[in-house]
């Protein structure tokens, strides 16, 4: 078991890139706001940047707060410099951070190992949802009266599944069968401390290239069929689902407002809108939205802008967010946050933490959250069978 550090952002296309080993970095204090990230890129210019975004960053960028159970404790932010960064192409490794020595060639043939051993261990998760359908159900209701006055038109409801007295004594393995089931093209694990996610997810929060943005929210979900006749046909019906279109199109007008903060002007576009992509367990309706930033835009800048990402709060965004906070039972923490990394130019990559597993290993506590967008539209017990479809396939698949 490796105790330092550990980052593998992982494209499920032959590509990916991994940091490891112990370096400088910055997290949550009294005295250490979100804004001091700014001063750290800074600091440790010409180096590659790894970290994490907590949904709950939202109580230091607005006039939030958040009072519910919070037993992941994962903290609001930290990025460390990692002492190796290699970037992987079909099993080809490429030092970008580091060089390859006795350390780093003993770790990253350990990983390759167990990424290609497929006799993965039987995990044995003892979930239990947070709440039952029933509380489910009345909470989805109270929100569609919400949405019937006027108060918002989309919002985010997310439920948590936990299991206690959990000791994940193979983390690299856990990971591999959890990207196994799920082979998405975000999917990332992380280890920091304490603090383990493995994270399955389709979806990218947020690029920056050169200064360029680009994001690309999810909204609309279908499974795959079993045929590819039925396949097909839950794709089109995906496609041409109303309730699926009215809910994208409503996160792509929040996302390109929150851009517009901070983009120059007339430089908000819509590059694509409500496109389906296959995955491996679901067919997925994404847009894609980018902008033009001045070259002097800095990291936290765009993060305040941004963040939480428009397909996991609502419209309007802060009034959302604080009906999330009344009708949800658990405190997200890392759950619809960010794992991503910097470039030592300032261009930077981040997901959005779905489809994931949350480890907390000093109080043994796993989470795995799912939720669903809730329109005028929403059937409650329909929302309440996709949330299911969607943590049954990551839960029954790491128990097999």
């Amino acid at each position: 078991m490796y105790n330092f550090p550990i980052s593998y952002l992982n494209s499920n296309n032959g590509s990916g890139i991994i940091a490891f080993g112990e370096g400088n970095c910055i997290l949550p204090a009294p005295t250490t706001p979100f804004s001091d990230l700014d001063g750290f890129i800074k600091k440790n210019t010409g180096n590659y940047i790894f970290g994490l975004l907590s949904y709950d960053l939202k109580n230091e960028f607005e006039k939030l707060s958040s009072n519910n159970s919070d037993e992941s404790e994962f903290p609001a932010f930290y990025f460390w410099v990692p002492k190796y960064v290699v970037e992987l192409k079909n099993e080809s490794f490429t030092f970008l951070q580091g060089k390859q020595d006795a350390e780093s060639s003993e770790f990253l043939n350990y990983l390759l190992e167990e990424e290609t051993d497929q006799n993965f261990h039987s995990y044995n998760f003892n979930f239990q949802p947070r709440i039952d359908k029933n509380t489910y159900i009345n909470n989805v209701e109270k929100l569609k009266k919400h949405i019937q006055l006027g108060n918002i038109y989309e919002v985010n409801f997310c439920q948590e599944y936990y299991a206690k007295n959990v000791e994940i004594k193979y983390p690299f393995d856990a990971y591999f069968k959890l990207n196994k089931i799920t082979k998405a093209p975000f999917s990332a694990y992380m280890q920091l401390g304490n603090y383990s996610v493995f994270c399955g997810s389709p979806e990218r929060f947020l690029k920056r290239t050169d200064n360029q943005l680009i994001t690309e929210p999810i909204k609309g979900t279908s499974k795959r069929g079993v045929t590819e006749k039925e396949d097909l046909e839950l794709k089109d019906i995906l496609q041409n689902d109303p309730k699926e279109i009215a809910e994208n199109v409503m996160i792509v007008d929040l996302v390109r407002n929150d851009l517009s903060k901070i983009a120059l002007t007339n430089s908000v576009k819509v590059d694509e809108l409500c496109k389906i992509y296959s995955f491996e367990t679901v067919h997925q309706m994404i847009s894609r939205v980018s902008c033009e930033v001045a070259p002097t835009t800095s990291f936290s800048e765009i993060i305040k802008a941004t963040f939480p990402m428009g397909s996991m709060t609502g419209v309007p965004k802060i009034k959302a967010m604080r009906l999330i906070e009344e009708h949800e039972s658990f405190k997200r923490g890392l759950y619809s946050g960010s794992v991503g990394y910097i470039k030592p130019n300032g261009d930077f990559d981040f997901n959005v933490v779905i489809r994931s597993l949350l480890y907390n290993k000093e109080k043994k506590y796993l989470s795995c959250s799912v939720g669903g967008a809730i329109t005028h539209l929403s059937d409650p017990e329909k929302e309440y069978e996709e949330c299911l479809t969607k943590v049954k396939r990551i839960l029954d698949g790491m128990n097999e």
